[in-house]
């Protein structure tokens, strides 16, 4: 891989050992993904935030990275475990707490702007068209790539914050060509935000670096985020494009079949102990139409509400959270459905949800039972 004169320094360690790492990483990734040369990113956006998932190694390894080194480009940040606002309420351990703790502060010592979302389009103005970005959760990246008209592969943890500390990416990939391979024609009449999310879970798992989709006029933010994180969850596929079936690509369908195999897979249980919605999380929208949906109605039962710090505090100075937690709603901020320790397995047998994203690592990494609803049936099943 051709590298410049400051690339090739830094590599060998001239600017510290904490800039020698990143460089180390992406040249590994680079020459794994047959990249020809590395390019500047104007945006990251990280992953590895939770401890649940990074652990003590991970914790360790940003505290000491923070000792000396610092953010390059704009760079932001996945969820962590919980919100520190209603932690007590929780079992949570001192130790998990504490280490959570450690691992947001090393993060903001690096410069990185304390989001905690994996919602970052909703959140901040995306530069303009083209730009090259390097995003580590694959909504995001799927959502960048399609929607908001970026540029960034489905990078890891270890390849965005590298890209991070020196805002430079490997030209790879979706970064090169992303032409799909496949076309997936919508066979779905009248879809839910639960069957966009089951087709973007079909489409991860057949589709490779990009797909198009046919048979798909228009989609309201829910669905589209939806289908982000359920293409998000399932495979490599970083892309997708709304065509109309002039492509010379393999056509395969997306039928009832096809969605009743994938609700066969992830919903695990007959009923919830506890609703969580919000995986990816809610933004300001979803919040207002969630508001205005439990109008004069009420959970039967827990519900857990997550979205973004900054998304939660517009949405208490418009007035939409007093209808959603007078229906007895937690609102949760810098938390996610996905592999948070708030549901503990120990506590809850299983879980009501509208996420494809959040039902594959409810049953898969929490180890609870799943029961797959849309949101309108949530409302009509689970409240009075």
């Amino acid at each position: 891989m051709e590298l410049t004169k400051e690339e090739e320094l830094g590599l060998k360690g001239e600017f510290g050992e904490s800039l020698q790492t990143a460089y180390r990483i992406l040249v590994a990734t680079g020459e794994a993904t047959n990249a020809e040369k590395l390019i500047p990113i104007k945006w990251a956006h990280l992953s590895g935030v939770n401890y649940n998932t990074i652990g003590d190694a991970g914790e360790e390894f940003l505290a000491k990275l923070a000792m000396n080194a610092k953010v390059k480009v704009m760079t932001t940040v996945n969820p962590m475990g919980f919100d520190f606002d209603s932690v007590s309420k929780y079992n949570l351990s001192e130790e998990f707490i504490l280490k959570q703790k450690s691992i947001a502060d090393s993060y903001k010592k690096l410069g990185v702007i304390p989001s905690f979302s994996c919602i970052p389009y909703e959140i901040f103005d995306l530069p303009e068209n083209g730009t090259q970005v390097s995003f580590a959760e694959s909504n995001a990246a799927i959502y960048a790539n399609s929607i908001g008209n970026l540029k960034t592969n489905k990078e890891s943890a270890f390849s965005a914050l590298a890209s991070a500390l020196t805002g430079k990416s490997p030209y790879s990939d979706l970064r090169i060509d992303d032409t799909p391979n496949l076309t997936i024609q919508m066979k779905i009449d009248h879809p839910d935000e639960l069957a966009f999310g089951m087709l973007g879970y079909f489409a991860g798992k057949v589709a490779d670096n990009a797909v198009e989709i046919s048979g798909v006029s228009d989609m309201d933010r829910r669905q589209c985020k939806s289908l982000c994180g359920g293409m998000g969850t399932s495979g490599r596929c970083g892309k997708f494009i709304l065509g109309n079936q002039t492509s010379n690509t393999e056509k395969i369908d997306f039928d009832k079949k096809e969605m009743q195999k994938i609700h066969d897979e992830l919903n695990t249980s007959d009923k919830g102990d506890v609703i969580t919605l919000g995986s990816p999380q809610l933004g300001l929208k979803e919040i207002a139409d969630l508001s205005w949906l439990l109008r004069g109605r009420e959970f039967t039962k827990r519900c857990m509400v997550f979205c973004p710090r900054s998304v939660q505090e517009q949405a208490r100075n418009l007035g939409y959270t007093n209808e959603i937690e007078r229906a007895g709603c937690e609102i949760l901020s810098d938390c996610c459905t996905c592999l948070t320790p708030l549901v503990d397995k120990n506590e809850i047998d299983s879980v009501t949800t509208n996420s494809i994203k959040g039902a594959y690592y409810l049953n898969h990494s929490n180890e609870v039972g799943v029961n797959l609803k849309s949101l309108s049936q949530i409302i009509s099943d689970e409240t009075r």
